[in-house]
């Protein structure tokens, strides 16, 4: 799959909307989440598609770094997922995104991911 700047900019709008739309997911770190700018969503999801995608591969499918769909993530603590996207994971490859990432916005990427990228 290329990238696709008119796709990607539609996924960040769409994204948007629902965010803003009172759609709530049922986890209390990602309920509260206050989404970034407009913007800033705009670079995370840049950053989820190739930088996490890299790793989980392009669909989240799984690949070096485990699936990262819905799926796959059901059950798990929202926190839990923050904190290893915050502090990564001793002996595997993922690395801590903390120098990058605020913890909203690292909550916000964990609520995004439960929802599924498409």
């Amino acid at each position: 799959m290329s990238y696709n700047p008119a796709r990607f900019l539609r996924v960040g709008v769409l994204s948007f909307l629902f965010v803003y739309s009172g759609v709530v997911l049922s986890n209390p770190i990602v309920d509260d989440v206050i989404p970034p700018a407009p913007a800033r969503q705009a670079e995370l999801f840049n950053l989820i598609r190739h930088d996490c995608g890299s790793c989980h591969g392009l669909r989240f499918e799984g690949g070096l770094g485990l699936p990262l769909t819905p799926e796959a993530l059901k059950g798990k603590p929202a926190d839990a997922l923050r904190d290893t996207i915050l502090h990564g994971r001793n002996g595997t490859a993922m690395p801590p995104w903390n120098l990058f990432l605020t913890e909203a916005e690292a909550a916000w990427i964990v609520q995004i991911l439960l929802k599924g990228m498409h």
